[in-house]
């Protein structure tokens, strides 16, 4: 491979290197090697074998790191370690070629591994031109890499002689002697700069001053970028600035106004390919004037910068999701403890007042209302991705017709539902309750887009995508659900998932609903896809990974507690906050039990060391002291493995690991704390944790 470089090197025109030391620059061209690999044993290695005058050495330690180094800076060659956690070398390699301003850099790669001819052949198709094999040989590695920093060093004195070259253009107003110079060494240097940028997403181009404003394209790039060819520029004097985009045209053509004035313009802006499709450009644009100073033309180059932009609005989701996550992280605990006094203070209420119909109406008013505040905060922290989804592995055509019974009662007689399954629908793992939540918002959502009826169509089918170009590789279930409403614009279609954006009038929408669904679907590793068009209706399709494991039952014994259990068993109630611990105390005490009381983890340790007879400990997760409610569900595990624990919690983050330990969300019913209790008081005592590491593991961000 490096005898081909040194020969691709050897046959450039030297008559190009010669117009560049002939001309040579006052700034020295530096050169920046990017050395990538997660061992910094091996990056400080190579940095000492590589370091020499005019050339900067910039290391990273994972893949990530790399391609942030990547987006931000332009190397002579990159060195990357074929073996890194996360992303391995193969990924970032094709990542970076597939990205145009970084794909013509030289990749070698660095392995003490996979030296077999199949792996190799995979290094080169993922785009390294080289391979470099562990242990390095300091004057193999530093030869390869000098040959990489040398044609980089002449390709950006080509370069920089072409912008000089450029200069001297505008500059031969008082220099016309140097006029003709100029020129000569643009047309020597034309065939080879024609090459570079035949390949770059760039497309250069001249364009009078008059109103006609026709551009001349000087090389073929804008019909790769924008699948017209140059002649289609010239037949029309409006035809570039009728594909602009109507938000954009307005403001592009007022600065273009000025640049008689200032000499040069940079916009950006929409523009309408061939296939219908908009793209973004940057446009640059330098005005030349004749002897007398009178404007002459302009010359412009053109930019794609699509993916760029792209990325732009994902990150700024991505910021959104998370500034919601942070606001509703910093609450929900608090938030989810007065709703548990208000819940649990009404249940015992509602027990008090059997046979007051007016209180009894009242009552069940109220639990309705806080439980739909602590289903709206749940589902905050489920989209932000702040909240474990509580997984289990389900069949979707067997959850779907008591589901899809409950759509027809809430969307009412005007909209028809119905129900599509293909054969064999495989299984999924995600949570029961958050899916069908997000499929009652879909349907609610297509309800008001049918203001007078139409139909809602529920489609399941199992789908296998192997390209994994527009959407992640695999075996999916795609949940669709169509409806022949009015449909969405597209500058409405680009902002459906952002959070707290609606098109409803004020009062009638939160903007949470599909940012909710979005949520739950990225945290359940699958993906959304939106396809819709004004007065066409809206489908959206959910992909959910299919899961091997055997389908839950959905029979759930539903039966509430009708007498009181305990016994007289003992539950030590573990938690700092006095309103909530004495609700658990007059709930638990409605039971059957005795009841023990402490504020926090510290103080129960101590009723364990005292020899209590104590059955369960309802125990807080997130409590003040040196213990945290599962630091006090470990040492139970250990030192007492015949009590069981139930953990109780409003909150948790990514740091906190509840593998194998019994889980109760804030607020709960009275209810759910009596049939979690009786179903733990029928397991055999625990002796030590259960190991999940081969189950699938409830999503945390």
């Amino acid at each position: 491979m490096t005898d081909d470089v040194r020969q691709e090197a050897s046959s450039v025109n030297p008559d190009a290197f010669r117009l560049v030391s002939a001309r040579p620059l006052s700034d020295p061209i530096a050169a920046k090697i990017l050395v990538v690999d997660d061992d910094p044993r091996n990056l400080i290695a190579v940095e000492e074998v590589l370091r020499s005058p005019g050339v900067e050495i910039v290391t990273a330690d994972s893949g990530e790191s790399a391609l942030r180094h990547v987006l931000n800076h332009d190397f002579a060659v990159i060195l990357l370690d074929v073996q890194m956690p996360r992303l391995d070398g193969y990924e970032v390699a094709s990542l970076i070629r597939n990205r145009p301003r970084s794909s013509r850099v030289p990749i070698l790669f660095l392995t003490a591994f996979n030296k077999d001819d199949m792996h190799v052949f995979k290094g080169y198709s993922a785009g390294a031109v080289d391979y470099v094999f562990k242990p390095i040989e300091p004057l193999i590695l530093k030869s390869k890499v000098d040959i990489f920093v040398d044609l980089y060093r002449k390709t950006e004195e080509i370069r920089r002689q072409a912008e000089q070259e450029r200069r001297l253009l505008m500059d031969n107003l008082h220099v016309r002697s140097e006029k003709l110079k100029a020129e000569q060494a643009l047309r020597r240097r034309e065939e080879h700069q024609s090459i570079v940028l035949q390949s770059l997403p760039i497309a250069l181009y001249t364009a009078s001053v008059g109103d006609d404003r026709k551009l001349h394209f000087t090389n073929e790039s804008v019909e790769r970028i924008t699948g017209f060819a140059p002649d289609s520029f010239l037949e029309s004097p409006d035809f570039w600035a009728s594909r602009i985009n109507p938000e954009d045209r307005d403001r592009v053509l007022a600065q273009l106004r000025h640049l008689g004035e200032e000499g040069g313009v940079n916009l950006e802006y929409r523009w309408r390919c061939a296939d219908g499709v908009e793209r973004h450009f940057l446009d640059q644009m330098v005005l030349t004037r004749d002897d007398d100073g009178s404007p002459h033309e302009s010359f412009g180059m053109w930019f794609d910068i699509t993916e760029r932009k792209q990325m732009e609005q994902n990150l700024l989701h991505a910021s959104k999701l998370e500034a919601v996550g942070r606001l509703t992280g910093g609450i929900a605990h608090d938030f989810n403890n007065m709703l548990s006094v208000v819940i649990g203070n009404l249940d015992l209420l509602k027990k008090s007042i059997q046979g007051n119909e007016k209180a009894e109406r009242r009552v069940h008013m109220a639990l309705e209302s806080a439980q739909h505040c602590a289903d709206l905060t749940y589902r905050l922290l489920t989209f932000s991705r702040r909240q474990a989804l509580q997984i289990s592995t389900i069949d979707v055509t067997g959850l779907m017709p008591s589901l899809l019974e409950l759509m027809r009662r809430t969307l009412g007689e005007n909209v028809r539902a119905s129900f599509q399954a293909g054969e064999s629908v495989w299984p999924i793992q995600v949570d029961r309750a958050q899916l069908e939540a997000a499929l009652l918002n879909l349907a609610v959502n297509a309800r008001d887009a049918m203001p007078d009826g139409g139909d809602l169509i529920i489609a399941v089918e199992n789908r296998v995508i192997e390209d994994g170009r527009s959407a992640p590789s695999g075996e999916f279930v795609v949940i669709s659900v169509s409806d022949t409403g009015t449909g969405m614009p597209p500058e409405v279609l680009e902002k459906v998932f952002e959070p707290f954006f609606t098109t409803k009038e004020s009062g009638k929408g939160t903007g949470l609903g599909l940012s909710m669904v979005y949520g739950f679907v990225q945290q359940c590793h699958g993906h959304v896809e939106v396809e819709s068009e004004p007065n066409a209706g809206t489908t959206i399709r959910i992909f959910l990974p299919r899961s091997h494991e055997e389908p839950e039952s959905l029979s759930l014994d539903q039966a509430a507690v009708a007498h009181p259990f305990g016994n007289g068993r003992t539950v030590l109630v573990v938690e700092d906050n006095p309103a909530v611990r004495q609700v658990a105390r007059s709930t638990l005490h409605s039971l059957g039990f005795k009841v023990l009381e402490a504020e926090n983890g510290d103080e129960a340790a101590n009723f364990l060391k005292s020899g209590k007879d104590i059955d369960l400990v309802l125990s807080d997760v997130r409590m003040p002291g040196e213990l945290s409610g599962i630091d006090l569900a470990r040492l139970v595990h250990r030192e007492k493995p015949e009590i069981q624990v139930l953990l109780t919690t409003g909150y948790f983050d990514s740091e906190e690991k509840l593998e194998g330990l019994n889980l109760l969300y804030k607020p709960y019913r009275a209810s759910d704390l009596a049939e979690k209790i009786q179903s733990l008081m029928e397991q055999r005592p625990n002796v030590e944790f259960e190991d999940t590491s081969s189950r699938p593991k409830a999503a945390v961000a």
